[in-house]
């Protein structure tokens, strides 16, 4: 047997003591975590933990596992929303497929889970949106998936929205850019599979009332082609206006969770004409400016919510005692003082249902609502203590992310 694996290499030398010489489908409980937010798959997947970290192991033909190792590694390195790909070991006994290893996306959920659970009826257009923007990411990005679904796609709260990543690779195939037709067949593809889904659900009976499979499955060309025509699309506009228009189309890409790569004004008889070149850059502005005054690693909406409580921290710091604050002191003071002592807080039975930057999201929602019910501010601290007894214990046990289920043992 051989082994190719990414570094760091430490990763790997935790998974050597296991049984690659067997058939996945063979392998003993003892070396397995079950894993209840997991979807469907046409191959055998399994899940292990080691040392504190969670894998997905996928038996499968030799040259796709390659394909997929080499493809999810590039994804990584440009920053795409894609699962993070570890080796593979190939040359297995007896012919036997090679096994795929990528890094188990932490808090995320199928869409099986998400649709059959008690939220699934307010999921429902949340995650075809968030599909489709994951779709439009990859076709600037000249990849044509190939094999776009919802058994594909991977999702995580993200400050009480959602983010989306893709977790096969196999069909995917790479291009300096697609053409018009390429794309069209990627989202015909996209629309058919993800209405055979939501049947399937609906026949299962884990579809929630009200959801029309169809109806879904049939909105989403259009709501892919109304965010492409935003994201691509040229302007002209006045002369006059240039400087808050092109601030204007800038500032609502990255609302939209796109980054700027260069932008091109070209004057003509009609007016100034705006070419944004627009692409995808992970992590964004965001989470970078986060990670930059906290050392904290969270997603993208997750990130702008904290960054402007860090905001508030640092204007109550600067009014408490007369002076400028640097950002960077107000980051790790806010860091020691509001933020670590609400996740130290969470009860050691409720850690791991919820990202901890995601709790800290839904404190703070917490604190602005029993603030307007008590007519005035009643502190993180307390909104905290509160959120832990009413709130948390309502987030399905079984959305608990693998890593802490393995910590428990």
């Amino acid at each position: 047997m051989r082994y190719l694996f990414r570094p760091p290499a430490t990763d790997a030398t935790g998974l050597l003591a296991l049984p690659w010489h067997q058939p996945l489908e063979e392998w003993d409980d003892e070396h397995l975590l079950d894993v209840p937010q997991r979807g469907i798959s046409r191959h055998v997947v399994r899940f292990v933990a080691v040392e504190g970290r969670v894998y997905a192991l996928k038996e499968i033909a030799e040259p796709l596992a390659r394909h997929e190792y080499a493809l999810l590694a590039q994804f990584e390195a440009e920053g795409l929303p894609a699962v993070s790909v570890l080796g593979i070991c190939v040359d297995r006994p007896g012919d036997q497929q090679a096994i795929l290893v990528t890094r188990y996306l932490e808090y995320s959920m199928s869409y099986r889970w998400l649709f059959s659970g008690p939220q699934g009826e307010r999921s429902a257009e949340q995650l075809l949106d968030t599909m489709v923007v994951l779709l439009v990411r990859l076709h600037l990005a000249g990849i044509f998936w190939g094999d776009c679904s919802l058994s594909n796609t991977l999702f995580r709260l993200d400050a009480g929205t959602f983010a989306a990543y893709l977790v096969d690779a196999e069909t995917v195939e790479r291009y300096p850019s697609l053409t018009r037709g390429q794309r069209a067949y990627d989202v015909d593809l996209a629309r058919e599979r993800v209405g055979a889904e939501l049947l399937d659900l609906q026949y299962g009976g884990l579809l929630p009332p009200g959801i029309d499979p169809l109806e879904v499955a049939e909105g989403l060309p259009r709501r892919y082609e109304s965010l492409w025509e935003e994201v691509i699309r040229e302007e002209v506009f006045r002369t006059d206006e240039q400087r808050y228009r092109v601030a204007e189309r800038l500032q609502r890409l990255n609302e939209l969770g796109f980054d700027v790569g260069e932008v091109e004004l070209i004057t003509a008889e009609d007016g100034t004409r705006l070419r944004v070149d627009t692409r995808v850059a992970e992590p964004g502005h965001n989470r970078r400016e986060l990670f930059r005054l906290t050392g904290l690693e969270v997603q993208e909406r997750q990130a702008q919510r904290l960054l402007n409580d860090v905001r508030a921290f640092r204007a109550y710091l600067e009014q408490k005692t007369g002076r400028p604050v640097p950002e960077s002191t107000a980051g790790h003071q806010w860091l020691a003082e509001v933020y670590q002592p609400v996740v130290d807080a969470i009860p050691p039975e409720l850690a791991g249902r919820l990202a901890p930057a995601e709790v800290f999201h839904e404190v703070l929602e917490h604190r602005w609502f029993l603030s307007e019910r008590a007519g005035r501010d009643v502190g993180t601290t307390k909104a905290a203590r509160s959120y832990f007894v009413t709130e948390l214990p309502k987030t399905p046990q079984e959305l608990t992310t693998p890593s802490v289920i393995a910590g428990r043992k």
